[in-house]
């Protein structure tokens, strides 16, 4: 059996990543749904294409006022994080590779949600917004994605993550044959 999935039956594996798609797909929605709606404001600024510009200006109020400003911009695309892995369904998966296939989708979707965005009445382009978004959800999968995937590999199968890793046995020696001269 692949070390790929989650633990336990195919079936289980296959209905963790089910629902984890229906969680991505639901999520993305409600987000695109939040994020598009048209604005009513008497005026709409530039847009903020200087990056860090909107979270130094942020960090220039109050202490609370700049948490809530920048906690405001890192959790709406947070849960990806999360999320974006377990559709993926891979146990066996590298930290490393993993963490970088999350950021660089959500930086992808960010984008593409900021330049959709852009376009809706009383929205704007903003840099930071993005920079925020994508670290939001660098930090939410750094702080679930590898606890659960460490804990998901101990109880999967009842083996080991070292077991996972392991080679399956050979089917014996390969046949060797030997050489033959040129014919006279």
């Amino acid at each position: 059996m692949q070390g790929h999935g989650y633990g336990g039956t195919p079936a289980l594996r296959y209905r963790y990543r089910v629902a984890g798609c229906v969680l991505l797909v639901a999520h993305l929605l409600a987000v695109g749904w939040l994020a598009l709606r048209p604005l009513t404001a008497p005026w709409v600024t530039a847009a903020p294409l200087e990056p860090l510009a909107t979270i130094r200006a942020d960090l220039a109020l109050s202490p609370w006022e700049a948490a809530r400003a920048i906690g405001a911009g890192m959790l709406p695309l947070a849960p990806l994080g999360v999320l974006l892995p377990w559709a993926g369904g891979r146990l066996d998966a590298s930290p490393l590779g993993s963490l970088t296939r999350t950021v660089f989708t959500s930086a992808m979707l960010s984008l593409a949600l900021q330049v959709v965005q852009s376009g809706v009445v009383g929205q704007v382009l903003d840099v930071d917004a993005l920079l925020l978004n994508v670290t939001g959800v660098a930090v939410a999968h750094l702080a679930v994605v590898p606890a659960v995937r460490a804990r998901l590999r101990r109880r999967g199968d009842g083996r080991r993550p070292e077991a996972l890793r392991r080679k399956e046995p050979s089917q014996g020696r390969t046949p060797t044959i030997p050489r033959v001269g040129i014919a006279p």
